[in-house]
């Protein structure tokens, strides 16, 4: 990636300044005329951002041919990741994966997926027809969290289908749990295949002496990141790098054309824009205030006698973690994960995330000490109270495994968007029921969005534990008809 502290052009947003300073007649969409259609009481902060909200006149360019200010930026962009080339993605990481999908995968072909993937893989899978090689994560010993896979596995699922078009990989995990995948990359590409990464969570990774080295850095052919995560991008915009022989970046160009709007959004583009201008422009500098903000935190929270914090250290499951994620945890049980976000809600600290047992607590380069200290303060009114409590909460306590366990290495699990046959062979049960039957649905606890069953898997007796220990506890569903998951959809061919 290229740090020049020199540049800070960012055309696709200067082009937009332009275009409203200009304040010529709109004869276009929007129809909010940048935002004059506004009654007077929602004018604020929206209309500032309907105020460049443009369409593809004359001098904006086209994000699906790009000849001038957009391909400019994303130029710029490539430059600044380390790519051959680099698209703007304007319905954020989820049509990345889609398109690195069924870019590489059609109609029955194979494809190795890490098995803790983000449900848009799936749904991916299921516009290609093809099947999925599922390769179950490794569980990190001091959480029981589900991180990265295996070099073995994945040599082993390679062995066993050498006709895989290519591997798809996600790293680092919802808590910044990174793999070290340089010989992951070597693993692949010596079986002539292209290594697909979704670092949704990583768009940062790389800018910093303390975080984590970039997928494409060490060698991935296609990389999806979530410029808005992680960096200043607005929410649903990101980018999709491409650096491979392996990979036709036209081939990718076809598929977003297909798959993203044909009415791109200018707001987010120019955020994509000016976040690559930041990176360029300020360099590591530019994280320096917000990591300093978190080690702080740490620390502190550290010397608490009721809560747990992931280490930082490197081992056996992961080789770095990402800084500006804190997963944080009642050691003593009383709280579940579900129970300490509300608990830290009303103190008016919303978290990323909550899974059974842990909460997820994301900075950024924009975190501030004051975010610190109202954190800090949340956290130590519940601990002297916890600290008061003597019962403990037996759920929150035996909840140290937060994935199902599941075989290394799945049989080729075939997707597809007809359902036709398979609706027609379908019952449903409860929960309890379900253990041995193949599911009907795809069960997704989100956050973090990632699948616990597809349709056709077999179901486990321990999944359907772990699917009751997530409903009690208060997770949410999604993918399912039930969505309290008092009830399954099975197929009927027990």
């Amino acid at each position: 990636m290229s740090v020049k502290k020199e540049i800070v052009h960012a055309p696709l947003y200067e082009t937009l300044l332009g275009c409203h300073f200009q304040r010529n007649s709109s004869f276009h969409v929007p129809g909010h005329k940048g935002g004059r259609a506004l009654p007077a009481q929602f004018k604020g902060m929206l209309e500032q951002v309907m105020s460049i909200d443009y369409t593809e006149i004359t001098g904006l360019d086209d994000l699906h041919q790009p000849e001038g200010v957009i391909k400019e930026a994303q130029d710029l962009a490539a430059d600044c990741f380390g790519a051959d080339r680099t698209f703007f993605l304007v319905n954020g990481s989820t049509v990345g994966n889609l398109a690195m999908i069924t870019a590489v995968c059609g109609r029955g072909d194979i494809l190795i997926v890490q098995r803790n993937v983000h449900k848009s893989v799936i749904h991916g899978l299921m516009i290609a027809g093809a099947k999925a090689v599922f390769v179950a994560p490794q569980s990190d010993p001091e959480t029981g969290l589900a991180a990265g896979i295996s070099n073995k596995d994945l040599v082993e699922a390679l062995d066993r289908y050498p006709q895989a078009k290519a591997v798809f990989l996600t790293n680092p995990n919802y808590y910044g749990m990174a793999m070290d995948l340089e010989q992951t990359v070597r693993l692949v590409h010596s079986r002539g295949i292209p290594l697909l990464v979704d670092e949704a969570h990583g768009a940062h990774f790389g800018f910093h002496p303390e975080l984590p080295r970039s997928a494409l850095s060490v060698g991935a052919d296609a990389v999806v990141q979530s410029s808005h995560k992680m960096l200043t991008a607005l929410t649903m915009g990101a980018m999709l790098h491409v650096r491979s022989t392996r990979i036709d970046p036209n081939q990718i160009s076809g598929r977003l054309s297909m798959l993203q709007s044909s009415s791109p959004s200018y707001p987010i583009m120019a955020s994509l824009d000016l976040s690559r201008s930041m990176l360029q422009s300020k360099g590591s500098e530019l994280f320096t205030p917000g990591l300093q903000c978190v080690k702080e935190l740490r620390q502190h929270i550290l010397s608490l006698d009721v809560f747990g914090v992931v280490s930082g250290h490197k081992n056996e499951v992961y080789a770095a973690l990402d800084p500006f994620k804190i997963t944080l945890w009642d050691r003593i049980g009383t709280l579940s994960g579900f129970d300490l976000q509300q608990q830290l809600e009303q103190r008016g600290c919303m978290t990323e995330m909550a899974d059974p047992r842990h909460v997820l607590l994301l900075f950024s380069l924009a975190s501030e000490p004051r975010d610190v200290n109202h954190l800090l303060s949340a956290l130590l009114d519940i601990n002297d109270k916890l600290g008061l409590k003597e019962k403990e909460n037996p759920l929150a306590l035996a909840n140290n495994r937060v994935a199902p366990p599941m075989p290394p290495i799945s049989q080729p699990i075939p997707f597809d968007l007809d359902h036709s046959l398979l609706l027609d062979h379908v019952r449903t049960l409860p929960l309890e029921e379900t253990a041995g039957f193949r599911s009907a649905e795809m069960v997704i606890p989100y956050p973090p969005g990632i699948p616990v069953l597809y349709p056709g898997e077999p179901i486990l007796k321990e999944t359907t534990d772990y699917l009751q220990v997530l409903a009690a506890t208060g997770a949410r569903f999604q993918g399912i008809s039930d969505r309290k998951l008092s009830t399954l959809k099975v197929v009927k061919d027990h």
